[in-house]
């Protein structure tokens, strides 16, 4: 676990910032103001402070396109790139005029025509013209997520990092489980074992939960103990390196009677078979210890990606749908969450493929 805070790796933050200046010239975005931490660490590669909850807009990261100078809000150097220097940081300020101030002093942003912000708050939208008077603000988060959508092999080695812990806290905590054991129990040797691994920001601190029997979306009862013939639900969610390595797993505690659990298993291998053409041979290896294993098989490794945005309408049925890329199809689940949280989450599933093989 390392101690000290670095920046991400030089041939990652490189092949980003590249992709992220591209896409600020096919947008025609002569300056664009970061808010949202992801961009901000994607372009900067600098980490962030972790705090809990959301944080509101401010112009964290600002990026000059004819010069390609990042300047950061930063008030200390540790994890700072060697090629962002010390006199492009700025600190933290009470008055937002000092902050419009920073941002006018910055080279190039007075003769900015196109200013692209990722995020806005009603009195940003008042400031901002005073920063960039000649400019026009327009929305910069489709130029980022047009950079971030396809990953490239240095930040597939990153997710893998991050999934690998997730997978490694997911299996720790399953092999906990037990009857007479309580969802606080299973959720803290989960987070442990992240913070073993090298991640102390977990994506989230409800890690396992014991499904009800009478509805499939409500937790069994109020005390989160385990019982015989449960089925508990996990989720391992883990955020390393700027990267969110996510995987999920519902095991049945003892005997579970009735044919639930095969039927809950079967929808899955359905699933899983339609990303490989219908060759189930090939896609799924169980073992004896899987509740849907077939027998003699051997257990499988299951690599499951999500994602999520904010803007879904609840209420509406799950769905598929196929995004193509060249000759490579994948389905994609789509799944309306509660109306609380009201996030559309996208599930891909995807088989191993040859590294050498081009993305």
């Amino acid at each position: 676990m390392a101690l000290d805070i670095l920046p991400d790796e030089r041939a990652l933050r490189i092949s980003r910032r590249e992709r992220a200046l591209g896409q600020m010239e096919a947008h025609d975005l002569d300056v664009l103001v970061l808010g949202r931490q992801a961009n901000v660490r994607y372009f900067s590669g600098a980490p962030q402070l972790w705090v809990a909850g959301t944080r509101p807009f401010g112009p964290i990261c600002t990026v000059v396109r004819s010069t390609g100078e990042i300047h950061l809000n930063s008030t200390w150097d540790e994890g700072i790139p060697e090629d962002i220097p010390h006199d492009h940081l700025y600190g933290l300020a009470w008055n937002p005029m000092t902050l419009i101030e920073v941002l006018r002093s910055i080279e190039g942003t007075s003769t900015a025509r196109r200013v692209g912000t990722d995020a806005l708050t009603p009195s940003f939208a008042k400031l901002l013209p005073m920063a960039f008077p000649s400019a026009e603000l327009v929305d910069g988060e489709i130029a980022m997520r047009a950079a971030r959508r396809i990953k490239t092999a240095d930040e597939v080695a990153a997710l893998r990092g991050a999934l690998r812990v997730a997978e490694d806290s997911l299996a720790i905590a399953v092999g906990e489980l037990r009857e007479g054991t309580t969802e606080q129990t299973l959720t803290g040797v989960m987070l442990e074992a992240q913070a073993a691994g090298g991640v102390s920001t977990p994506a989230t601190q409800d890690g396992a939960w014991v499904t009800s029997r009478e509805h499939p979306w409500r937790r069994a009862r109020s005390d989160g103990r385990v019982e015989n013939g449960d089925l508990v639900a996990f989720a391992a969610g883990a955020l390393a390196d700027g990267y969110l390595g996510e995987v999920g797993r519902t095991w049945p505690v003892g005997d579970v009677a009735g044919r639930e659990i095969q039927e809950l298993y079967e929808r899955w291998n359905t699933l899983w078979v339609r990303p490989t053409g219908g060759d189930a041979a090939a896609a799924i290896d169980r073992g004896p210890g899987d509740p849907g294993a077939r027998d003699g098989a051997v257990r499988h490794r299951l690599r499951l990606a999500r994602g999520r945005w904010r803007g879904s309408r609840p209420g509406g049925r799950a769905r598929h749908s196929r995004r193509s890329r060249g000759a490579d199809q994948y389905p994609v689940v789509e799944q309306p969450r509660g109306r609380r949280n009201r996030l559309k989450e996208f599930v891909c599933l995807t088989t191993e493929v040859d590294p050498s093989r081009k993305s």
